[in-house]
């Protein structure tokens, strides 16, 4: 499969090295342009593209970059992309990161959020795992305790996609519903960076409240901010 990624970040750079190690064809594109992106081409064999490049040809795009980037990616990107090209978007709100979005702030879904900037349908998936886990704790299927992630979005077909390529990552793939239910793995949910096997994400999921997504969201922004204070430390 031709797969695209915008972003060469933790996520990004991880399933560029996943996926060209199974055969696919990976296309990677970053902000600072195709350039930059020399060594982990060599290292990974990964082909470095525009932005435009990687939305264009890949038979899947992902788009993994901080959610205050969205709003800066040219807003015709999509144009002209056949409409069964499945975007999956892998970020994640953190305001001390990536400042006031009024609209994610006010209650709006953080993938109903990037959808509407993108003008394009995507299926949120890989937000709610470490790039650690997601690169070394693949497992085959079968494996007992295997880690499982959720998959949220529409149309179903397009998940189904989606679910497909975790399961070759060695992840048990979740069917987590529509883009509607995709809160219930946005930051400091009960499934969020758990690395929890099917029967148990599951649970998580459902034990999600949605009236507490302020809340989750302000644990997970105090993490991250605990977290760049002691790298600024070292």
């Amino acid at each position: 499969m031709k797969i695209g990624i915008i972003g060469a970040g933790m996520i990004g750079g991880t399933l560029a090295r996943r996926w060209t190690k199974l055969g696919h064809e990976v296309l990677i594109a970053n902000s600072r342009g195709p350039d930059t992106l020399r060594e982990l081409a060599a290292e990974t064999g990964a082909t470095p593209v525009t932005v435009a490049e990687a939305a264009h040809r890949g038979e899947i795009v992902v788009v993994t970059i901080p959610e205050r980037a969205v709003a800066d990616l040219p807003k015709d990107l999509f144009s002209g992309v056949p409409a069964d090209v499945v975007v999956i978007d892998t970020g994640n709100y953190y305001p001390i990161r990536d400042g006031n979005i009024p609209a994610i702030v006010e209650g709006q879904i953080e993938s109903k959020w990037v959808s509407e900037q993108l003008g394009r349908p995507v299926i949120k998936a890989f937000n709610n795992i470490y790039f650690q886990s997601l690169l070394e704790k693949g497992t085959p299927r079968g494996t007992p305790g295997r880690i499982a992630l959720p998959v949220a979005g529409d149309p179903p077909e397009a998940r189904a996609k989606v679910l497909r390529l975790i399961d070759e990552l060695g992840f048990d793939p979740v069917d987590a519903g529509s883009l509607e239910e995709s809160w219930r793995q946005q930051p400091g949910t009960p499934c969020y960076t758990q690395d929890l096997d099917a029967p148990r994400l599951k649970e998580a999921l459902a034990a999600a409240d949605r009236s507490r997504i302020p809340e989750y969201r302000s644990a997970a922004n105090e993490g991250l901010k605990a977290l760049l204070e002691a790298m600024n430390q070292r």
